[in-house]
C-alpha cells in the first residue's frame, strides 16, 4: 500500500506518516531521508528528525537524489533481496528530493532548464517513477510530501518553476497512491479514497451548480 501524506510546515505530517510505519505489520522499517543539510538550521531539522527516530526500529537511508536507484534488499542481511513482505518504507520528503532533483548543488541553476519536451513534466515523471519504483520494493511506504502553493505569492522565476513541479509531482503521486492524507493542525483529513465517493461527489456538485452556491 501506498499512503501519500501532505500538509503545510508544521502541519505534523511528519509525525503522522511515521505513527503510519509504526503501526504497519511489517517489522523491517526503512528511513530514506532526502534532506541535504545546508547551514545549521538545516543540520537542527536533520537532527530532530534522528531523535525523533531514534530507538523505533529504522534503518536510515540518505538518499538526496535519484531515489529509484535504491535497492532495499542491500541494507538488509539473511533475507532475500526479493522479498517485499513485511518491509515498511517511509520516504522524507517530497519537497526536498524536488529540489535537489530540480537546482544544480551550489549554483542555484534549475536542471529541469536543460531537459527537452516539457522540462517540468520530464522531471516530475522522472521522480514519480523513481518514487513508484522504490514503492515496488516494500509492502507499505508512506510518502511526505509538502503544500508549497498556497500563499499566492508571485516568487522568482526559479522558484515559480519550483512550485509547478511541486503541483504537477504531488498530482503523479496522489494518482498513484492508495490514500492520501493532508494534516491540517495535527489533524489527519482524509483525501483519498474519498468517503463520498466520485459519484456522491458528483452529485454534491450539481446540486451546489443549480443552488447557485
Amino acid at each position: 500500500m501506498i499512503t501519500l501524506v501532505t500538509g503545510g510546515s508544521g502541519s505534523g505530517k511528519s509525525e503522522y506518516a511515521e505513527g503510519l510505519i509504526l503501526d504497519s505489520p511489517c517489522s523491517r522499517r526503512f528511513y530514506v531521508a532526502t534532506m541535504i543539510a545546508y547551514g545549521k538550521e538545516g543540520r537542527d531539522k536533520v537532527e530532530r528528525h534522528r531523535v525523533l527516530r531514534k530507538g523505533k526500529g529504522f534503518i536510515t537511508i540518505e538518499k538526496p537524489r535519484n531515489v529509484g536507484e535504491v535497492m532495499v534488499g542491500e541494507y538488509e542481511t539473511g533475507l532475500s533481496p526479493l522479498s517485499r513482505t513485511g518491509r515498511a518504507l517511509l520516504l522524507e520528503c517530497v519537497s526536498n528530493l524536488a529540489a535537489n532533483e530540480m537546482f544544480k548543488e551550489g549554483t542555484g541553476k534549475t536542471e529541469a532548464g536543460e531537459q527537452q519536451g516539457g522540462p517540468i513534466q520530464c522531471l516530475s515523471h522522472k521522480i514519480a517513477e523513481d518514487i513508484i519504483s522504490l514503492a515496488g520494493q516494500v509492502q507499505d511506504m508512506v510518502i511526505v510530501t509538502n503544500e508549497v502553493d498556497r500563499d499566492g505569492i508571485c516568487y522568482e522565476p526559479e522558484t515559480m518553476e519550483y512550485i509547478r513541479l511541486m503541483g504537477c509531482l504531488n498530482q503523479k503521486l496522489a494518482s498513484a497512491a492508495d490514500r492520501v492524507v493532508e494534516v491540517v493542525y495535527g489533524i489527519p483529513v482524509l483525501l483519498k479514497p474519498s468517503a463520498l465517493g466520485p459519484a456522491a461527489i458528483g452529485a454534491d456538485f450539481k446540486r451546489r451548480e443549480c443552488q447557485g452556491e
